[in-house]
């Protein structure tokens, strides 16, 4: 058992931050924005709540945080009332925040400067990945504060993989969607055509998903795809956000994203269409409309 701070409650972290104190045993402090929140995790898993990231961190092994993008992690590492404020040498705070390779680069150097470890460690698996513990989690920074975390973050994550060094869990998080966006377009596609065709979308799929077709997207959304419904998971803002750091990265280490690109165009018309909270299969309705 650990003493870990878990920062920022929304639709990830705060079944996350449940398995912290129920699978995993832990003793667990939460600190969320709107403080009621906070108040509901504390009544459903018991633990303890904290008025801020500083006062939540101090005293902790581990510092846990979820939370927005760049400036909402800046504000709550780095604010008056910050994690880095409140956490003790020693420590290791672990982000599973989406953002830049740069603020992760940013924060790794300011932990070492206080005494305390950093580790960036986006997930991959959505809403259902987190509140069913079973996250894809992708870190960087060094070796030995990572084997401590892994054991901890194993209460809510199937895979926890250290990719190199500080960034590379948000360099793999980027590479991630990459591939996800450049996916649901194909299957979205390849779904308008064969309803346009008349085939039967049921034979279709348990035929075509046996072969080199096949993916997580195919098997898991075709269904929801095809009826049109989209509140499956993770959304259409937060995949644009995404692909935002992803096509600014690019630009800084000279990639060519062409089809995520334009797949992040087809995103913001799906916005346009009043489909911000829709899920990220919704470029089918693009097509569809």
């Amino acid at each position: 058992m650990a003493k870990v701070a878990f920062i920022g409650l929304g639709v990830m972290g705060y079944p996350m931050a449940g398995h912290l104190k129920g699978k995993g045993g832990h003793d667990v402090t939460v600190y969320n924005r709107t403080a009621v929140k906070a108040e509901k995790w504390v009544a459903q898993h018991g633990g303890k709540s904290a008025p801020t990231p500083k006062q939540a961190a101090a005293d902790q092994d581990f510092v846990m945080t979820c939370v927005g993008n760049d400036n909402d992690l800046r504000e709550v590492m780095l604010g008056e009332n910050g994690v880095f404020a409140g956490v003790g040498e020693g420590a290791i705070v672990v982000d599973h925040t989406t953002a830049s390779a740069e603020i992760a680069r940013e924060l790794y150097a300011e932990a070492k400067k206080r005494g305390f470890q950093f580790i960036d460690a986006p997930v991959s698996g959505g809403q259902a990945g987190a509140e069913n513990g079973v996250l894809t989690v992708m870190c960087g920074g060094d070796a030995g504060p990572f084997a401590a975390a892994e054991k901890v973050i194993a209460a809510y994550a199937r895979a926890c993989n250290l990719l190199g060094s500080p960034g590379s869990g948000q360099l793999a998080k980027m590479v991630n969607q990459i591939c996800i966006a450049g996916l649901v377009q194909g299957l979205s596609e390849g779904l308008h055509f064969a309803m346009k065709a008349g085939l039967d979308i049921e034979k279709l799929i348990a035929t075509i998903s046996k072969g080199a077709a096949q993916s997580w997207q195919m098997e898991n959304r075709y269904k929801t795809m095809v009826a049109g419904k989209f509140d499956f998971g993770f959304a259409v803002d937060w995949m644009r956000k995404d692909l935002g750091i992803c096509l600014a990265e690019a630009r800084r280490n000279g990639a060519h994203l062409p089809v995520s690109a334009l797949v992040d165009q087809f995103y913001s018309q799906v916005q346009k269409m009043g489909g911000k909270r829709w899920d990220t299969s919704s470029l089918i309705a693009l097509l569809n409309r």
